[in-house]
């Protein structure tokens, strides 16, 4: 399964700050675990996102209290789980084997 999840800053950008190194060394765990996809920040910077796959909510919700923004209290995640039956025909079946690849037109 597929999730989208958006962390909201909920702490003063300066206590968000504190705990970013530990972040992205969490995130850098999480992609080697093959569990996250993409991530990146928000624009305008009021939080996260997260590209995720994973077994079942419960297994990415463990997974999320381990993130040093969790942790400290410095934002709120909301999960969203959704099904992927389409796909850019660039990005490998293997991210979701039920889609459908659809190429781009030529321009």
């Amino acid at each position: 399964m597929l999730y989208v999840v958006l962390l909201r800053y909920i702490r003063s950008l300066a206590e968000v700050e504190a705990h970013l190194e530990a972040h992205r060394d969490y995130l850098y765990r999480q992609f080697g675990a093959g569990r996250f996809i993409a991530s990146g920040p928000q624009e305008p910077r009021q939080g996260g996102v997260i590209l995720a796959r994973a077994p079942s909510r419960e297994a990415l919700l463990g997974w999320l209290a381990e993130d040093p923004f969790s942790q400290a209290g410095v934002a709120a995640f909301e999960v969203v789980a959704f099904h992927a039956t389409l796909r850019a025909s660039e990005l490998p079946a293997s991210l979701a084997p039920d889609s459908a690849a659809v190429p781009r037109l030529a321009a």
